[in-house]
């Protein structure tokens, strides 16, 4: 299968079904046409009379030879019938066939036998398991068709991602529900995580200030070496807070954990949108970086707060200034410049650590354009 949306290595396609959606209707299509979706279903009447933004990818359905005159070569079709899908190949369209599959397994090897020779596909099955997805995506693994499934909800769409662990290419969605449609806009831009630009930040302070509340962030995945979040006292940006995915003396390592710091720190999450730690609830997506300035989103399993010793970081980057409260313990590790972890303890002035610069300015977490001083 070929594999749209980040999701960590792999990317998704998402379809939009406008076919069951009148033109008349500019309360849907302004959403769709203002969201990151860019693939739409559309019947010929559809294309002909509709008016896409320039980023529109349409996908054509076909029912009959004439329906396919209007279209130019490289434009995709979509149909069940295996004789246009012919036609439309030799016109130098782009073919994707599609599947309702409810006659068991014979029909599931046919299906996967047809889809092996098209561009894409879209399935759907009678019920409601996803054991047959699970078998086609199987069989097609190997192939260069892109397998969507067909789904009616955000959620279901998310299912259909997570199956057989690699997950379904992509999925084409239909609804007519204002709230679906909402919820997959959100859906998207979690998932479009932008990489940051990091930057060198130089160490100017490290004081050790008391006790006080930090949290630790456990998610539902697993984080490599190299990985964190961005933690900061000030909207202004924030440094580059390790997973605690090196060496612990006298315990396991927490590979789905980053010990965050104090409770009053923004935590970066998708779409440069940020949220105080102690905002932070199990299923909040929040951005997990790479030292290269790759992100992924990351789910939040639970949020643990204890009182502990805290250690105070300021710093300089790019003329910023930023600072970090984590918890004052040799084993919370902060990212050096060079790409290297350091004991947070360990740390002095003149150090250098990474760090994400930003624009100052939030609002619930939104960034806004307002003049603010943070100190």
């Amino acid at each position: 299968m070929a594999s749209g949306i980040g999701t960590g290595a792999v990317t998704r396609e998402v379809w939009f079904d406008g076919r069951l959606v009148p033109l008349e209707r500019r309360d849907i299509w302004g959403l769709i046409d203002n969201s990151p979706v860019q693939h739409v279903v559309v019947t010929p009447a559809q294309r002909r009379d509709g008016h896409f933004p320039l980023k529109t990818v349409l996908i054509t359905e076909i029912k009959e030879s004439a329906d396919l005159n209007a279209l130019s070569e490289g434009d995709i079709v979509l149909s069940g019938i295996p004789a246009l899908l012919d036609a439309a190949r030799e016109k130098g369209l782009r073919t994707c066939i599609s599947f309702f599959i409810e006659g068991g397994q014979d029909d599931l090897e046919e299906a996967s036998r047809r889809a092996a020779s098209h561009d894409y596909a879209v399935v759907d099955f009678d019920l409601p398991t996803n054991i047959p997805l699970e078998l086609i995506i199987a069989r097609l693994q190997k192939s260069k068709t892109v397998l969507l499934k067909a789904e009616k909800s955000v959620e279901a769409m998310e299912v259909a991602f997570g199956v057989l662990e690699q997950g379904s290419d992509g999925v084409l969605l239909a609804t007519d529900d204002m709230n679906e449609i909402i919820r997959l806009k959100a859906f998207l831009s979690r998932q479009g995580a932008e990489p940051l630009q990091l930057h060198p930040l130089t160490v100017t302070e490290v004081s050790h200030i008391g006790m006080g509340l930090r949290s630790c962030i456990d998610t539902t995945g697993i984080m490599t070496r190299d990985e964190g979040m961005i933690i900061g006292s000030t909207s202004s940006g924030g440094i580059f807070v390790c997973s605690e995915t090196h060496y612990l003396p006298y315990m396991n390592l927490r590979p789905f954990r980053v010990n965050a710091g104090a409770v009053h720190s923004y935590v970066w999450r998708p779409g440069n949108a940020t949220d105080y730690l102690t905002d932070l609830r199990a299923g909040t997506p929040v951005l997990c970086v790479n030292t290269k300035g790759e992100t992924r989103p990351i789910i939040v399993g639970r949020v643990k707060t204890e009182v502990r010793p805290l250690l105070l970081i300021k710093g300089v980057a790019d003329g910023i200034d930023l600072n970090v409260i984590v918890q004052d313990d040799w084993h919370i590790r902060v990212m050096g410049a060079n790409g290297e972890p350091r004991n947070a303890t360990t740390v002095q002035p003149g150090d250098q650590l990474l760090a994400y610069v930003c624009a100052p300015g939030r609002h619930v977490g939104i960034k806004v354009d307002e003049k603010i001083i943070e100190s």
